[in-house]
């Protein structure tokens, strides 16, 4: 058997093969379990779910249009009523707690940063659309658009070279910040429901 390494029992009897440290084994043990019955398909969509709002959400921190942190709170909610015992009460509110923590500095963090460098509303946008613009010019175009944005938006709004070059720096640093902290949201509450989800059905 191509997975063990060690034998162990599921609850529902079903002996499981699994490697130590192997994320494969819980796909091979939902496989399993399925055809055995003794996982409703409805659970098995549940888990999907779980892992798609995940990676999305995750994707999410960098790509402006998807809610991300959003997202990776929808999948630990579902987690925890799904896995019941393997999230606690106190890490499920600190977690979402966090999350909107992090929602809220995601709206706040850009406008604070943009107006300290003397910046308005049109370098904000400016670094939107540049950001998305950059999407399509995988990977510089993702550090590069949201500055030029911010340069353009500035300067047609100041016509003052100097002042859109801080300003469109200030922002940038912004939009750092802020994916910066939304990843590592993303990946920790995914930590939590896709480890939840491993131990509770392996």
């Amino acid at each position: 058997v191509f997975f063990s390494s060690r034998v162990h029992k599921h609850r529902s009897g079903i002996v499981i093969y699994q490697k130590n440290n192997n994320y494969m084994t819980l796909l091979y043990t939902l496989i399993i379990l399925t055809i055995h019955n003794s996982l409703s398909w409805w659970i098995i969509a549940l888990i999907a779910l779980v892992i798609v709002l995940s990676v999305v959400g995750i994707v999410g921190a960098v790509v402006p249009a998807v809610p991300g942190t959003s997202l990776n709170m929808a999948a630990l909610i579902i987690t925890y009523l799904l896995c019941p015992g393997e999230i606690s009460t106190h890490l499920l509110l600190a977690l979402l707690a966090a999350g909107v923590i992090v929602i809220i500095l995601d709206y706040v963090a850009p406008i604070w940063m943009t107006q300290a460098g003397g910046g308005g509303k049109r370098t904000v946008w400016g670094s939107t659309i540049g950001l998305v613009a950059g999407l399509f010019f995988m990977p510089i175009g993702l550090i590069v658009g949201p500055l030029i944005g911010a340069f353009v938006g500035e300067i047609t709004d100041s016509h003052r070279p100097g002042k859109a070059i801080k300003v469109s720096l200030w922002s940038f640093a912004a939009f750092l910040l802020t994916t910066g902290i939304k990843l590592m949201a993303g990946i920790v509450i995914s930590y939590y429901s896709i480890s939840a989800i491993f131990y509770h059905f392996t």
